[in-house]
């Protein structure tokens, strides 16, 4: 037998030693891996990475069913500020002032004065506005904004919700209508909302227009959390509610806003600050934004000499049957412009809000119907003024027509008009169906006097009105018109200017400085 000389075995032994040295110690960083620790081979990146449940975010705070809750000690020096209000109401309103985040500073600060305007506007008995802060999200440069408000007036409280997000980076600030894609999925939306609504909730209250989608986020799982203010879809004594549209059936509907907004609420907060100023300075955006619906229908062209468009329009409302007329529109898929006035929109805000969701125009027929002419230019405004709040508040439209009571108008009256953005509408057919109380002869005159471009005449707050309707809509159908609202007719208006129809030949004002139009003696026009 051969003997290895001991040099041979001195030599071999430590690599003996070694092999088997690496080979345990791979299966012991093997077996470490594999248990979750870290690799003792890289300790730099084992106090890199941490282990699983380190990295894990923190989870997101708030009830079950209602907004995600951010604590303010958790935003680095974020502040207060009280809006200062320059009106006759008495306003208490508080919201966030972020380093870095002037945008939002500015938006908050004209968002929330214009709503303590637009109440004491809408509201004669207004005596109270009080608002106050919270935070729904912040994380990865959104900012979610949830301003709860609480509105006293000679009937009394109300409280309300609106929900803004910021976008940091860009410095755009968005309503909650724009976490949704698009008018067909907050058409969507609207559907599942309805279905999952308490039994208190009238569905039909519930219609996909921006008023009613202000306040919109998520809670700790993500689903979609919508609230609606007090007696907006429920009675009053209900308070606000809100309805809860699970995860997976709200995704789809979600614009990309949407998606960073549900990601930036379901993480838990430790210490967020804005990265820092954004790259552009606005608080708008020019993509499509759900809920704010174009009384403009963009496949009917009214200028095409193969199109006859003729205007329905109906004053003083809305009244008792004028749901009754919107589903005789709807049957002709037709369109019509309600120039509303002050109190029947108070009676009937859910009936504004269906007809503007439906694709109508809604217009300004002044608050108590005066003679504008016997008027101030501050008597006009407030006429006026008032009306556009309350249209405001119940859809997020702001109207750009009116129409004078008794088709009376001057030069206060148009610089008024002006200044507020709105064009007066007049008429080339008068019905006269406030005295012929005939659902016959109405129909009769609206149907004798049609053509290309007319705008007729007409009062939904008659029930022989509605009745006329019903002929006029459809003897208007079977001879091929194509009934469009006001602005559709028209195109652009001019604020201000007056308008008798819309027929392509329409004639200069006459030479005498007269605006053309017939005598006014209509006493509900």
């Amino acid at each position: 037998m051969n003997k290895q000389s001991p040099r041979t075995m001195a030599t071999r032994r430590p690599l003996v030693t070694v092999v088997v040295a690496v080979a345990v110690l791979a299966g012991l960083v093997l077996l470490i891996t594999q248990s979750g620790v870290f690799s003792v081979l890289d300790p730099a990146e084992n106090a890199a990475h941490g282990t699983e449940e380190e990295n894990a975010p923190l989870p997101a705070t708030g009830e079950p069913d209602r907004l995600t809750v951010v604590d303010p000690a958790d935003v680095v020096d974020v502040t207060e500020e009280t809006l200062s209000y320059d009106g006759d109401v008495s306003a208490d309103v508080t919201y966030p002032v972020l380093p870095d985040a002037e945008p939002l500073t500015d938006f908050l600060s004209r968002t929330l004065d214009a709503d303590v305007a637009a109440f004491e506007a809408a509201n004669p008995g207004a005596e109270t506005y009080s608002a106050e802060w919270g935070l729904t999200a912040a994380n990865d440069d959104l900012v979610g904004v949830r301003v709860t408000s609480t509105e006293t007036d000679s009937e009394g409280s109300r409280e309300g919700h609106s929900t803004y997000w910021y976008e940091a980076d860009t410095g755009l600030t968005h309503g909650s209508n724009e976490l949704v894609a698009g008018q067909d999925e907050l058409d969507r939306l609207n559907a599942l909302v309805r279905e999952r609504s308490p039994e208190t909730v009238d569905g039909a209250a519930v219609l996909p227009v921006a008023a009613l989608y202000d306040s919109v986020g998520f809670n700790p799982d993500g689903d979609l959390v919508v609230e609606f203010d007090t007696g907006q879809v429920a009675p009053v004594d209900e308070g606000p509610v809100h309805v809860v549209v699970d995860r997976e059936e709200a995704d789809p509907l979600l614009s990309d806003l949407g998606v960073r907004a549900r990601d930036a609420a379901t993480v838990g907060v430790e210490s967020f600050s804005v990265s820092g100023p954004p790259e552009a300075d606005k608080d708008g955006s020019t993509e499509e934004r759900p809920g704010l619906i174009s009384p403009v229908d963009d496949t009917v062209d009214c200028s095409d000499p193969e199109t006859r468009c003729v205007a329905l329009t109906y004053d003083d409302g809305p009244g008792g049957r004028t749901p009754e007329l919107l589903d005789t529109l709807a049957e002709y898929d037709a369109r019509a412009t309600f120039f509303v006035t002050g109190v029947p929109v108070l009676e009937h805000p859910r009936t504004v809000r269906r007809a503007y969701a439906e694709g109508h125009e809604i217009a300004n027929h002044t608050l108590g119907h005066p003679d504008l002419t016997g008027l101030s230019r501050d008597g006009v405004r407030d006429e006026l003024e008032t009306v556009q709040a309350q249209v405001f508040r119940e859809t997020g439209y702001t109207m750009d027509l009116m129409r004078p009571p008794y088709g009376a108008t001057d030069d206060g009256v148009a610089a008024v008009t002006e200044d507020m953005g709105l064009a007066q509408i007049i008429w080339s057919v008068d019905t006269l169906d406030w005295k012929d109380r005939d659902a016959s002869l109405v129909a009769s005159r609206a149907l004798g006097g049609a053509s290309d471009g007319a705008i007729i005449l007409m009062h939904d707050i008659h029930g022989t009105t509605i009745d006329a309707s019903h002929e006029i809509i459809r003897e208007l159908d079977a001879r091929g018109y194509t009934m469009v609202t006001v602005s559709q007719l028209l195109g652009t208006t001019t604020p201000g200017a007056t308008y008798h129809d819309g027929r392509p030949e329409k004639k200069e004002d006459p030479e005498d400085g007269s605006d053309g139009q017939e005598p006014a003696g209509d006493p509900e026009d």
